[in-house]
Parts: structure tokens; sequence; C-alpha cells
């Protein structure tokens, strides 16, 4: 500010005044104002996020915990996630939490100590309590995206899709077409894909498709990771004749295997997934699938992390959309 005050040969206070937007003393005219932005362009200035926060002005820094950098969806939603803080002049300061206690604990402490305005967390992190308490004495606020849809409130805004409700349209559209024998693929490990797997247990037992768990499988979030499982459920003396895979990774994994085994997609085997991440339109065949909807999410999320939080704890679900694409067709004729 010292060098664009001498250049601009004006005061620094009026310097400072003019690139904070704060009120002067003396009227400064707009010729003046616009040579020391200039100036200010022209030199590189940018404000000191520190400096900012030691003023008790916000540092404009969102600070984002993720469970799982490495999942395609994930990837989508820190985009949006930065395009939509942008929009109310925010950065975000990004850490990969790795579905760890420890690490996502040392990441909230990190980003308290940079001066972020407020922690965004994107994933599943309930089953770390440890890590809860945490975030519980933080100093800044705390909002929750994509923590599951069901169980007790986690003391702070969550933002999250009803999981319930679209495996209840992804279900209900594969038995539509007639399907009986649907196994679920899922992992074993992440808070929100189990409420899918509870809902799918009991979409089966509310339409009295006794499958009891013969058609479940636990299988990794990778797009490798389906191979086995799917050979498995093809050897059963009644394979299924649908899979529904919790994320659209898994989906992807099990179209892949089943081009391998030449399993027919879906003459032999439908496919349904859950997510819409990008490249699901364009596998082959293109991927049935339920499209989260990550914008209304993320925008709400984003909103909550800026102070616009009502009295009450706010807690949100919102609804997934079915796309019906090309893994999907009526059960093979048997006999």
């Amino acid at each position: 500010m010292k060098d664009i005050a001498e250049t601009a040969g004006v005061a620094q206070s009026t310097v400072s005044r003019i690139l904070n937007d704060a009120p002067v003393l003396i009227r400064v005219s707009d010729e003046t104002r616009e040579r020391v932005r200039a100036i200010a362009e022209q030199m590189g200035y940018q404000p000191h996020p520190f400096a900012r926060s030691l003023r008790g002005a916000p540092t404009m820094l969102l600070g984002a915990v993720v469970r799982d950098i490495t999942d395609p969806f994930f990837a989508g939603a820190i985009e949006m996630l930065s395009l939509k803080a942008k929009a109310h002049g925010y950065s975000v300061v990004l850490g990969h939490a790795l579905a760890t206690a420890d690490e996502a604990m040392a990441l909230t402490a990190v980003l308290e100590a940079r001066q972020c305005d407020a922690i965004v967390l994107l994933g599943d992190l309930r089953e770390e309590p440890r890590l809860l308490d945490d975030l519980h004495s933080c100093h800044v606020p705390v909002v929750a995206l994509w923590h599951g849809s069901e169980g007790p409130s986690l003391g702070f805004p969550t933002v999250s899709v009803d999981n319930r409700s679209g495996v209840r349209a992804a279900l209900g559209h594969l038995t539509g077409l007639g399907h009986r024998r649907i196994a679920f693929l899922g992992p074993d490990v992440l808070g929100d894909i189990r409420e899918r797997e509870g809902a799918y247990r009991d979409y089966l037992v509310r339409a009295r498709i006794p499958l009891g768990g013969r058609y479940i499988r636990h299988v990794p979030n990778t797009v490798d990771g389906a191979g086995d499982a799917l050979c498995e459920l093809m050897a059963l003396p009644e394979p299924p004749t649908a899979v529904f895979a919790a994320t659209d990774i898994i989906a992807v994994s099990v179209i892949h295997a089943a081009f391998v085994h030449d399993v027919a997609v879906p003459a032999q085997l439908s496919i349904v997934g859950f997510d819409d991440i990008p490249f699901a339109a364009a596998t082959v065949p293109s991927l049935t699938t339920l499209k989260m909807p990550v914008e209304r999410i993320v925008t709400a999320g984003v909103r909550f992390a800026i102070g616009r939080v009502p009295d009450s704890i706010p807690r949100l679900v919102y609804k997934p959309k079915l796309i019906v694409r090309a893994s999907t067709a009526p059960p093979p004729h048997e006999g």
C-alpha cells in the first residue's frame, strides 16, 4: 500500500480506504479512486487474509475437508463449491481427509490456523466421533454436506441427499420392468452408502421379494472393484437379472466386468447407479442412474457457511432424480 500511495501521490490511509471500500473523511474523486485501483492492479496487490483477520475482518476463505478426493463425484462437488464460493467473493482452501479421523482433525486445525471463515465437510464422516467432537470445539462455523439423511443431528448445519427416496426410485424402475432378482453392490465403510443398502433391504421386504442377503456384495468404491463380486453373483443357481450399485463408480465397474465376462447389458443384466457423475452418460451402454442435486446442496451449504443460518440448526435434504438411459431393460425370458 505504501508503494501504491507513493506512485499515486496520495496518503497510504487513502489507499487503504479505497481498496477496502471504507468511508473517507475527505472526499476522494472518482479519478483518484480509479487511478489507485489501476496502480494496485499493475503492482499485483492482493489483500492478505491473515492481516484481514487481525483487523477482525473476514478472510474470505472457506476451508473444505473432503472424504475422498479420488472419487469423481467429489471432484465435481469441489468444483461446484469453488464456483458458489467465488460468487460470494470467497476462495476455497482444500484438504483431503482420506476418511480417517486423525487426518481430518489435523486438517481442521490447519484450516482454523489459516484463518478460514468456515469449514465445509464433503462426505459422510459420522462414524468418526472424535472428529465430530473436535469440530464442535472449532472457533468457526462448520457445515456438513453429504452426511446422510438419517440419524441424529450432528449439532451443526447439514445438507444431504434423500438416499431412501433415491433407492425407491431406482428399485421401482427395475421392478416396474419386471425384475425380481436384484443385487446390491456397495462399499461397507461409508455411512451414507449404508443408508442406501438399508433402503434396498427395506424395499425388497415391502415388495415381498424374499432375497435375504444372498444378492448383497460389499466392494471397493473403485472402477475395478466389482469384478469378483459380479462373477460370484452370475455363478449363483438363480443369478440376478439386475444390479443396483450404490455409486456410479461401482456401476461403471459392473459394466466393465460384464463386458469382460460376456454378460450382455442390459439383455442379461440391467444396471442402475447413483450420482450421475459426468461420464455416466458416456458408458456403453449409457448408465441409468440417480442424478445428485449437487448444485442445490452446495448452494445451501455455502449460504450456511457464510453466516446466513436460521436460529435453529438447519438440516436440509434434497431428493435425487432418476435418469433412465440404456443400461436397463426388462429381464431376459426364462425357460
